[in-house]
């Protein structure tokens, strides 16, 4: 399966070691992932968007970090979700049925 992961990024000094345990945790589950975290640095919010909504295009799934909510983007991107349908469980209700 190919899984976006969705979590706060803009104001978490550790953002990247996150999104990479998460990542690795899916990996090792069997999934291929789409990891935002590693887009460059200096973007509008505005570009960023646009390329992580793409990127949950092409997912089949959207796994949301614990502190989803706490991001205006994340958050965002879970409406995107519920407009398309696109299924968008917490990241241990992924593992969990891993």
């Amino acid at each position: 399966m190919i899984i976006y992961i969705a979590g706060k990024i803009t104001g978490d000094p550790d953002y990247r070691d996150k999104f990479a345990a998460a990542a690795a945790e899916l990996e090792r589950a069997g999934h291929i992932v789409i990891n935002p975290a590693v887009l460059p640095a200096g973007l509008t919010d505005a570009a960023y968007m646009h390329i992580t909504l793409a990127m949950i295009d092409a997912a089949d799934l959207v796994a949301l970090l614990p502190d989803w909510q706490y991001s205006p983007g994340a958050r965002l991107e879970r409406v995107y979700c519920l407009y398309t349908g696109k299924p968008h469980p917490s990241l241990r209700e992924v593992l969990r049925y891993a």
